[in-house]
């Protein structure tokens, strides 16, 4: 029998199969709906920084209105950035699902600053959380604003959440910075018990006919793959951190290149959202047969196998490969070129 199990975060999984964050978690039932199907661990959807932020003004509002008719009221509520508060359901969230499932349960933050949301992680970590991941959504708009800036926000962001919780700490990462592999050294260093390649921003639409910004969300295909696949298996025993791969695992193949390049798990989220929750049995089934049939013994034989360090053709991922791709034209399109 193929031995899938693998080790994420510290963390001992049955399969390398994770469910992402999305709101298929937002619901109890879905999450042990997802155990069942097979999933190894389950990432909570995000709580977002300002959910945070909004909480702390509703609850300053509501606990100081009317205050200022009376001297001796002014003081009789803390001020909200001394009083610990934050999305109560969250937490609540987190506590049913650990009682429900088996399975690893990882929560999620969204934010860009070192705001509340940092202290929060203390509360997540008291509800149960087994993980942590750091989902870092910055998109720099200000030209004054340097790369080494933006770098060292994602740093004190983590540095301050390692500082604050004793589990394991991942950072879910963009790909946009000048120097990809410096960027993970540099998280590696500090602390950072693993990598999510990559996040997916949120990409705006234009309504023309509304003439106005509009949200577009766009599950994840296959290609997407290509680019997580490309970082996993250049960072692959540089860093001490665990990598998990993201965007466009749909399949057992893909799972087995991410794995084979040197991811430890693989998380999947569209294609569930699009296919259903079952669709990790799929996945798991299909990855048994692949490796029983060029029989591997365990996924753990496996990962590395492919990646930049290991691979007979390095070059293929580096820019000698670019080149290459870029000059020849598949023979499936020669007779389309007039």
């Amino acid at each position: 029998m193929v031995d899938l199990s693998t080790t994420y975060l510290g963390l001992k999984l049955r399969t390398p199969l994770v469910a992402s964050a999305s709101p298929l978690s937002e619901e109890i039932s879905t999450i042990k709906h997802m155990e069942d199907a097979g999933a190894s661990a389950v990432v909570l959807y995000s709580l977002f920084e300002e959910q945070i932020v909004q909480d702390q003004l509703d609850l300053h509002h509501h606990t100081t209105f009317g205050t200022e008719s009376f001297a001796e009221a002014l003081t009789y509520f803390p001020d909200p950035a001394t009083y610990h508060v934050g999305p109560e359901g969250y937490l609540k969230h987190i506590q049913k699902a650990k009682e429900t499932v088996n399975i690893p349960v990882i929560a999620s933050l969204n934010g860009t600053s070192l705001g509340g949301w940092t202290k929060f992680a203390k509360q997540i970590e008291e509800a149960g959380a087994d993980a942590l991941e750091l989902n870092i959504y910055y998109i720099p708009t200000s030209m004054d604003l340097s790369g080494a800036d933006v770098e060292q926000t994602y740093l004190d962001i983590l540095t301050s959440v390692k500082e604050t919780v004793k589990i394991p700490v991942a950072v879910k990462l963009s790909p946009f910075f000048s120097n990809m592999a410096n960027m993970a050294k540099k998280l590696d260093d500090a602390g950072a018990n693993g990598l999510v390649l990559f996040n997916r921003f949120y990409q705006p639409d234009i309504d023309l006919e509304l003439l106005e910004v509009r949200r577009h969300v766009i599950l994840s295909t296959p290609q997407a793959m290509r680019l997580p696949l490309r970082w996993i298996g250049i960072l692959y025993g540089r860093i001490k951190a665990d990598m998990a791969a993201t965007s466009g695992v749909h399949e057992a193949e893909d799972a087995l290149k991410m794995l084979m390049v040197g991811a430890s798990v693989t998380m999947m989220a569209s294609i569930l959202i699009k296919n259903g929750v079952d669709h990790i049995r799929k996945v798991e089934t299909d990855m048994v047969q692949w490796l029983t049939e060029h029989e591997y013994e365990s996924v753990t034989q496996m990962r590395g196998s492919m990646s930049h360090l290991k691979s007979g053709n390095p070059a293929a991922f580096e820019r000698a490969q670019y080149i290459r791709s870029v000059s020849v034209l598949p023979d499936k399109y020669r007779k389309r070129v007039y």
